[in-house]
This record gives C-alpha cells, structure tokens and sequence, in this order.
C-alpha cells in the first residue's frame, strides 16, 4: 500500500510517503501559516519521486485552522486525480507516545485538553479557562506526559512535541482503527461563526 500522510496543523509541517510500512520519505519544515509555498514545493518532490498514492491520510486537528484547511484541500484534489483511498485522523493522535495530554490555546481566553491513549482520543479535546485546566492538569498522575505545539508558559509542566506525519501514514495500516471519512473538515473547538450580511442580521 503506498499511503501519503499530511499534516499542518501546527508550526512544524510534515509529510509522509510509506510503502508497506517500509520508510521511503519523511520531510518536515517550519510551517508558516501564512505561506504554504514550502508545503506544495514538498508535495510536488514527492509525488514527482513517487507517483500517486493508493491512501492519503490527513491530520485533522485541532490546531491551526488555516493550515488544516490547505491540507485538506490539497488531499482532495490529489484524490480526484489518483483515486486514491482519503482519510482523516485528528492531528493530536499522531505524537509519539502510548498515553499522554495535549493543551493548546483556543483563543477567548480559553484553553482546550485532550486525552490520547494508544493513538485514540479517550477525552475530549475540551474547553477550559486557565484556571480551570490547572486545576485538570494538576489532577493528572505524575507518569502522564504533557505536550503542547506552541509556547505555553501558564502551564511549566508542558512540553513542545508535534504531530507527525510519519505516525500518521503507520496509522494508516490500521485496519481496527476508526478513521474519518470524506467529507473532511478540521476538528472545530467551537461552533463555526458566521457573519451574516446586515440586511439579513435587522431583518432577524
């Protein structure tokens, strides 16, 4: 099976080509979100050296929005050309370790919390205020590793450790495992807002 794996939901990028569990390229870069140049001159390489994939995995989040988004986008229309099986895992599930927590800032204030053990969200990921998940997070047994994928200084016992593209594309193989199918979206923390024209917003 030849499984192309995406991941862009945080700073670090990364991509996958596996073919039968055997490595043939893993490639990470500083993802800037605001340019997606590196991930596309990436994307180009591989599928240049290697073809077209049988199973495009994405990571799905919950992280940055837009990043997410590209990696989707970019998925779909490598499987409309390649026929390719798609697939989508929250990104929080392909950090290298058996049984962790990751936190990350939601904005407003806000905080989520994710539990994962052996690669499945058993928690959440839910909102906190700060208080709130200090309160989760000193609650946790002393064994349990913390990971966040930015700078999260109100929290000393987090760590920086990001998703992986490579773990993503082992995933995968995993024919027990649940995985979402198309349509993909990233994983929303909130409802989606919509701003709705002012016609419409004075005629409510």
């Amino acid at each position: 099976m030849k499984i192309l794996a995406l991941e862009l939901s945080t700073a670090r990028g990364s991509l996958a080509w596996l073919n039968d569990t055997v490595d043939l390229v893993v490639v990470e870069w500083p993802n800037d979100r605001k340019n997606s140049g590196a991930f596309f001159e990436n994307l180009a390489q591989v599928q240049e050296q290697f073809g077209s994939p049988d199973t495009i995995i994405v990571g799905l989040g919950p992280g940055s929005y837009a990043g997410t988004r590209i990696a989707i986008s970019a998925a779909i229309g490598l499987q409309a050309a390649s026929k390719a099986r798609l697939l989508g895992l929250p990104s929080i599930c392909a950090i290298e370790n058996r049984d962790y927590c990751v936190i990350g800032h939601a904005r407003r204030q806000s905080f989520f919390f994710a539990r994962i053990r052996n690669q499945e969200v058993i928690e959440g990921p839910s909102l906190f205020s700060e208080a709130d998940l200090q309160s989760k997070l000193d609650a946790l047994r002393d064994d349990v590793p913390i990971f966040c994928s930015d700078s999260l200084p109100q929290f000393p016992l987090a760590v920086i450790g990001y998703p992986s593209a490579e773990l993503l594309a082992r995933l995968a193989h995993d024919s027990n495992r649940s995985f979402k199918l198309p349509p993909l979206e990233p994983i929303y923390l909130r409802e989606p807002h919509i701003t709705l024209p002012k016609a419409q917003r004075i005629a409510s």
